[in-house]
């Protein structure tokens, strides 16, 4: 395999662990998000139904790093990696090294794999392969490479981050909003948005949730930004289009970003520049103003847990309009009237769920 295909492979399995992980973000997020509203803030430390609710929560959102070290040693060798990258994930939680952690581990697992894979063995021996050898061979492997070697730097690695993150201040965290905004916008799902997402979800797990909130308003800036564009200026925009402006809202409140994605792909030079100028403005402004959200997803159903929800809003609306008067900026005025025979302009845009590629 060359080194090309070697890349290709390991992008593969991070998107797929990352995109397996999600479920376990969302639902864990919300749940907690849950617990605090109705047991209030001091949630943790009480009993009952929201302080149940709230574990709940915990617990889906202590699986994350085990889900995204498994699944992404599933992409690269199948089933019989699922235990070892499982393993490396759970490690990975515990000893400090976190998401960036349960991703190397992941990556090692699948390559160990692999290699035991390629273990020729008697006819009899056989299968006894992927139910034993490889599961405590692969196992033992990944832990003792996870305990002593690469878990050690990427633990150090977190807490410079995180230091590094807490010692930031004026320009250096407008720059870093600035791109981290534009990454989430670029390609809204795909392998950019979720280097940034990563990060975010990194830093979290080192305990500062202040480029979770910036990410919260980058991520829902573009559908919402499209959306006051077509209310601000419908002459710029087909009925089809027009008429897409309720999915967008429900898309930039639930921070699902991939709603943006049917006018990106239909003008991907206008509407793309647009959409990064906005979340850029957005994750900067987030920073500036200190915000922090301890939740990973959930847009404004998990508001309450923001330290400044007010200025939340405002600066999700900033983010919003800069996105939109950029569109409206760049794109050009619609035809006054159709040419004769020219196809009518109601093909709906698919700008619902089924034109999600949260994969």
């Amino acid at each position: 395999m060359s080194w090309r295909e070697q890349g290709t492979v390991v992008k593969q399995a991070l998107l797929t662990g990352v995109s397996y992980m999600l479920p376990f973000v969302v639902a864990g997020g919300i749940l907690i998000a849950l617990g605090f509203a109705i047991g209030g803030i001091y949630v943790y430390d009480g009993t009952g139904f929201a302080a149940d609710v709230f574990a709940w929560g915990k617990m889906a959102m202590n699986l994350m790093t085990a889900v995204l070290g498994g699944y992404i040693a599933y992409s690269m060798a199948d089933k019989p990696a699922l235990a070892p990258g499982f393993v490396a994930g759970t490690i990975a939680a515990t000893q400090g090294s976190g998401f960036l952690g349960a991703i190397l581990g992941g990556i090692a697992a699948g390559y160990i794999v692999m290699a035991l894979k390629k273990i020729r063995l008697p006819f009899a021996l056989r299968s006894m392969l992927p139910v034993l050898i490889i599961p405590v061979v692969g196992t033992l492997a990944v832990a003792v490479l996870m305990q002593y070697a690469l878990g050690i730097p990427v633990t150090w690695l977190n807490t410079w981050m995180l230091d590094t993150l807490q010692s930031m201040s004026g320009g250096t965290l407008v720059l870093l909003g600035i791109i981290q905004g534009a990454m989430l916008a670029f390609d809204m799902g795909g392998p950019v948005n979720k280097a940034a997402y990563a990060f975010a979800l990194a830093a979290a797990d080192a305990g500062n949730w202040a480029p979770m909130a910036a990410n919260f308003i980058a991520s829902m800036a573009p559908p919402l930004g499209i959306a006051l564009a077509i209310l601000i200026a419908r002459r710029k925009f087909t009925k089809a289009e027009q008429a897409s402006v309720g999915g967008l809202l429900v898309g930039g409140a639930g921070m699902i970003t991939e709603f943006a994605i049917p006018f990106a792909a239909a003008s991907p030079l206008r509407v793309i520049p647009a959409l990064m100028a906005g979340s850029s403005v957005g994750a900067a402004l987030s920073y500036v103003a200190g915000l922090t959200l301890q939740a990973p997803h959930g847009g404004l159903f998990v508001l309450l847990l923001c330290n400044k929800p007010l200025l939340f809003l405002l600066i999700l609306a900033v983010s919003g309009l800069v996105t939109a008067f950029t569109l409206i900026a760049l794109r050009p005025n619609l035809p006054a009237d159709p040419a004769p025979g020219a196809a009518p302009d109601d093909e709906p845009v698919s700008s619902s769920a089924d034109a999600l590629q949260l994969d």
